[in-house]
C-alpha cells in the first residue's frame, strides 16, 4: 500500500490518488505493527484488536476537534482534488483522520524495541501537590482560551494546551499520565513519546509534500524555511501533539475504565 501510493504520486491514477492519505497511512500502521508482532509476538491489531479499533474512532473524534479550532486558528488549508460534496468530503476526512492516533502508537511501540533511553535514570519527583496540578489545568484553560481569542499570537499553544489541561486529571484519577511517569523518575516512556511524535510528524510532512491532495500552512510570524509544508520551528509541536493524544486517550478512557496502572503504549491487554 506504501509503495502503491508512492508509484501514484507519479502516476496520479485517480481516485487513488486523491485518497492517497488513508492508503499509505493504514499501509504505514499494518507494515509497523508486523514488524512489531515479528519482533516481540504481540503487538496493538494482532494482540488488542478492540483497542485498535477504538484508537481509529477516537482519533476521528480528536482531530475533526483540531479541524474546529482550526476554523478560528486557520494554520492550515487544504487543496487538490477532492471529492466535491459536502458529505463526501466529510467522510473523506473522518477515514483520513481514523490513521492520526494508530500512526502515533505504533510508532512509539516500534521505537520501544529499540531500547531508547534505557540508561536514562533520574530522581524521582514526590512533590507533586494539588495546588501544581489545578494550576496547570488553569494554565491549559488559560492557554486553549488564548489561542480561540487571539489566535494570530497565541497559535502554538493549542498543540500543549489540552495536555496540560487532561494529563492533570488523569493524575488525579489514577491513569496514565506524563506527570505521574515523572513524579515516578520515569523519563524514558515520555521522551519515546516525544520522539514517536517527531518521527510521525515528519512522515506526514515528507507523504504530504508529493500528494495531489494536500494541505498548505500559512503560519504567523514563521512562516520560513520550510521542510516540505511545514516551516521548520512547526516540527516543535509534534512532540508535545503526541503528548496531547496520550492525554486525551486517557481521559476519555477513564470515563469507562478503572483506574489502571498500564499505558496504551504498552502491549498488554487491560
Amino acid at each position: 500500500m506504501i509503495l502503491f501510493a508512492e508509484l501514484n504520486f507519479y502516476f496520479k491514477i485517480e481516485p487513488f490518488a486523491s485518497w492517497y492519505f488513508p492508503i499509505i497511512w493504514l499501509g504505514y500502521i499494518l507494515l509497523v505493527d508486523a514488524i512489531i508482532y515479528k519482533l516481540k509476538a504481540h503487538s496493538l491489531i494482532m494482540s488488542r484488536k478492540e483497542q485498535f479499533v477504538k484508537a481509529l474512532l477516537l482519533s476521528t473524534l480528536i482531530w475533526w476537534l483540531f479541524e474546529i479550532i482550526n476554523y478560528r486558528v486557520s494554520n492550515w488549508s487544504y487543496s487538490g482534488v477532492l471529492p466535491t460534496a459536502f458529505i463526501s468530503r466529510k467522510f473523506y476526512g473522518t477515514i483520513a483522520f481514523a490513521t492520526v492516533l494508530p500512526a502515533i502508537i505504533e510508532t512509539f511501540e516500534l521505537l520501544k524495541t529499540f531500547n531508547l533511553f534505557n540508561k536514562l535514570k533520574l530522581k524521582k519527583h514526590q512533590d507533586i501537590t494539588h495546588f501544581f496540578l489545578h494550576s496547570m489545568t488553569f494554565l491549559g484553560v488559560l492557554m486553549l482560551s488564548l489561542t480561540i481569542f487571539w489566535p494570530k499570537y497565541f497559535f502554538p499553544l493549542v498543540w500543549v494546551a489540552f495536555f496540560f489541561i487532561l494529563d492533570p486529571i488523569n493524575y488525579l484519577h489514577s491513569q496514565p499520565s506524563i506527570i505521574g511517569y515523572w513524579k515516578n523518575g520515569n523519563y524514558k516512556t515520555p521522551l519515546i513519546l516525544f520522539v514517536a511524535g517527531t518521527v510521525t510528524g515528519v512522515l506526514w510532512e515528507f507523504w504530504n509534500y508529493y500528494a495531489v491532495t494536500k494541505w498548505f500552512y500559512e503560519i504567523p510570524f514563521v512562516n520560513f524555511f520550510k521542510i516540505f509544508e511545514m516551516p521548520i520551528l512547526g516540527y516543535l509541536g509534534y512532540g508535545p501533539f503526541a503528548f496531547e493524544l496520550f492525554a486525551m486517550y486517557y481521559f476519555v478512557r477513564s470515563l469507562h475504565k478503572p483506574k489502571t496502572t498500564h499505558s496504551f503504549i504498552e502491549l498488554k491487554k487491560i
